[in-house]
């Protein structure tokens, strides 16, 4: 069972109580794939929320690469929204370590501390955010005629800033 800090060392349960972290802690577990291992197909029932710590992970629907995760991030939201079916596949492209959430419990943990349940939302939330923006940014980037100018998209630490001592963020 991964520890307390490993998680709180994810941007997304940084400000994450201890009580909810214990919560995590305690559905969590770790994994390891090689690449071309698949963590899970397009359209199947969704299940686990994946916090890579290293290596890297790609999204894929119908054969096309959609985005390519890496260590920091969090795959993984379908299992939260009906009809509960993976909207995307992932691959692993490189040897990947991850800690995998069981969602199941997860939720069973959510529907007793309802804290814990909107900070996983909103940690979800934020990672739709992210995923929609930087679609934005692809289709952007194919209806122009020339190349668009690189822009920084956002990472889960902008959705995720660290606070200081007294709660104010940097």
């Amino acid at each position: 069972m991964p520890s307390l800090s490993e998680l709180k060392g994810f941007a997304p349960f940084r400000d994450f109580q201890r009580s909810h972290l214990a919560q995590l802690a305690a559905t969590a577990r770790d994994v390891h794939y090689r690449p071309g291992d698949r963590l899970f197909k397009e359209g199947t029932p969704a299940w686990g929320c994946w916090l890579i710590t290293s290596g890297q992970v790609i999204l894929d629907a119908e054969g096309a690469v959609l985005e390519t995760l890496g260590a920091g991030d969090l795959v993984g939201w379908s299992w939260l929204v009906p009809p509960h079916r993976w909207h995307f596949g992932a691959t692993a492209v490189t040897d990947v370590s991850a800690i995998v959430l069981d969602t199941d419990r997860l939720k069973n943990f959510a529907e007793g501390d309802p804290g814990l349940g909107y900070a996983v939302t909103r940690t979800l939330f934020s990672v739709l955010l992210q995923r929609l923006q930087a679609t934005r940014f692809r289709l952007l980037e194919m209806r122009s005629e020339k190349p668009i100018q690189p822009i920084r998209r956002p990472t889960m630490q902008d959705y995720f800033p660290k606070s200081d001592q007294k709660g104010a963020v940097r």
